[in-house]
């Protein structure tokens, strides 16, 4: 019997695989982000004698534990993504009627951040669409 083939867009496929390596889970992650961009890591690694084992895995794990005390971005949804895209490509970025603030823009902004919003105001929404965009550039 043939698997079913994976119908998700490459572009968000791309985006995700990004987002989730770039999205730390605890203390653990980001030190070992820290140690691998300064080059600490490397150094360790060189000098450990071969087949020894320097307990980074086991410490990672145990920072793990310990979490950040704020609330992490989500990510896209496929759709969202396909759709901030095509709103980022268009041109006609000037036009944000209510409608699509409704249907496209709150829905994605909730989604992200997590937070209870009321419909916006036209002359507020840029702060909403700048808040989008840093999350999608991010990762694209």
């Amino acid at each position: 019997m043939e698997e079913p083939k994976d119908k998700r867009t490459k572009a968000w496929k791309e985006w995700k695989q990004n987002f989730d390596e770039q999205n730390s889970t605890g203390v653990g992650d980001v030190i070992e982000s820290i140690t691998k961009a300064t080059g600490i890591k490397k150094l360790v690694e060189t000098f450990t004698p071969d087949g020894k084992d320097c307990g980074c895995d086991k410490r990672k794990e145990q920072l793990n534990k310990i979490r950040f005390n704020h609330k992490p971005i989500r990510c896209f949804t496929e759709t969202q993504f396909n759709q901030w895209t095509e709103y980022r490509n268009s041109d006609k970025k000037h036009e944000v009627t209510k409608q699509w603030q409704r249907e496209v823009m709150i829905p994605i902004y909730l989604q992200l951040f997590a937070r209870d919003l009321k419909q916006p105001k036209n002359c507020c929404i840029e702060q909403f669409i700048t808040a989008i965009n840093k999350v999608y550039e991010t990762y694209v």
